[in-house]
């Protein structure tokens, strides 16, 4: 359901309608629309967005998905409540917001994911196979990966998990 401040449907908003933190990274309007299509998402469907950061990728799929259910998991409990607020700025209401560290927190989340997307965190192999064990069969997971370490790391995951149409 679209907000006063987007009234639209479709996904985009400009990066600078969102409040931010310094030091905070903000996945830019370009990013956030890739990683949107690559989720494949259904109106009803349930994301875990893990290193949620500013809560971007919440808000838009939040708008986007009204039926549908967001976990954003973030450690900080200052980023925590910029999610929250981004949220609100929105009006945003299918957005829970988890304060924790992954992967250890992920096992008491209370909904089980149709999609997980990971922004971020510092042990990604553990991030990445954590996760993977909630999604269904016909589950997605979209990584970002800020370096070519991370790169590798995400890369080598899949391998490990053996997963298809990457």
């Amino acid at each position: 359901m679209p907000s006063q401040l987007w009234p639209y449907i479709t996904p985009g908003i400009p990066d600078e309608l969102f409040e931010h933190l310094p030091g905070i990274p903000l996945s830019q309007r370009e990013v956030r629309l890739l990683l949107i299509s690559q989720l494949r998402l259904q109106p009803d469907s349930v994301l875990w967005d893990i290193g949620a950061g500013t809560g971007t990728i919440p808000v838009e799929v939040g708008l986007l998905c009204p039926k549908g259910k967001i976990i954003a998991v973030e450690r900080d409990e200052e980023v925590a409540n910029l999610i929250k607020r981004n949220c609100d700025r929105f009006e945003v209401k299918n957005v829970e917001v988890i304060e924790g560290s992954a992967p250890e927190c992920l096992q008491d989340l209370k909904v089980t994911p149709h999609r997980v997307c990971i922004e971020g965190g510092r042990p990604i192999q553990e991030i990445l196979q954590a996760a993977w064990q909630y999604l269904p069969p016909s589950g997605r997971v979209v990584a970002t990966a800020a370096n070519l370490e991370s790169l590798y790391a995400i890369s080598q995951s899949f391998s490990l998990l053996r997963a298809r149409n990457i």
